[in-house]
């Protein structure tokens, strides 16, 4: 006998067929140049902080990774300081695409601590450079927040960050057709 499908499931079907009749218009060129500039700054940032990340990207001089996901797409290039930089007229030497193209099952694989499926073409060792970046770099945001509030508030606000995190993972695991019981 048949399961019936769950609410969730159902609901998850629902939108997904309204935003594909849906679809909204392209953002503006200048909110997407913004929007890039704005992620090159904040992983320059996060770089700066890891000086093994900085040397190893310094290594890599030149080269350009195209990073894309559904019609959104980014070239960026390493700098000689081991920092990168937008390429957008560059010839890419490698090209991320990832693969999943429901932003729903990206937000649930991400909190469940898993990395999105993603389509490699292009050099490999280059690749492997840039899957050491994604493996050993992270983004301290209790330190960064430590300069803006203090230590002693940063970790607490750091904590509860984390306890929320746990619960929407423990949340996302048992989720009806994720693996988790219904």
């Amino acid at each position: 006998m048949a399961t019936p499908p769950s609410p969730f499931s159902l609901a998850a079907d629902a939108l997904g067929k309204l935003a594909s009749a849906l679809k909204p218009p392209p953002p503006p060129a200048w909110l997407v140049d913004e929007a890039q500039q704005r992620v090159v700054l904040f992983l320059n940032h996060v770089l700066m902080q890891e000086p093994e990340a900085q040397a190893r990207l310094a290594r890599q001089k030149g080269r350009v990774v195209r990073l894309q996901w559904r019609d959104f797409s980014m070239q960026l290039a390493a700098t000689p300081a081991g920092l990168v930089e937008r390429a957008p007229d560059a010839q890419a030497d490698l090209r991320l695409t990832l693969t999943d193209t429901s932003p729903a099952a990206l937000a649930q694989n991400a909190l469940r601590g898993e990395k999105p499926a993603v389509r490699i073409e292009g050099d490999v060792q280059f690749a492997a450079e840039v899957n050491w970046l994604v493996d050993h770099v992270r983004w301290d945001a209790e330190e960064d927040l430590a300069r803006l509030v203090g230590d002693a508030p940063a970790h607490t606000l750091a904590s509860m960050g984390r306890a929320a995190a746990q619960a929407l993972r423990a949340f996302v695991a048992k989720w009806p057709g994720q693996g988790g019981r219904a």
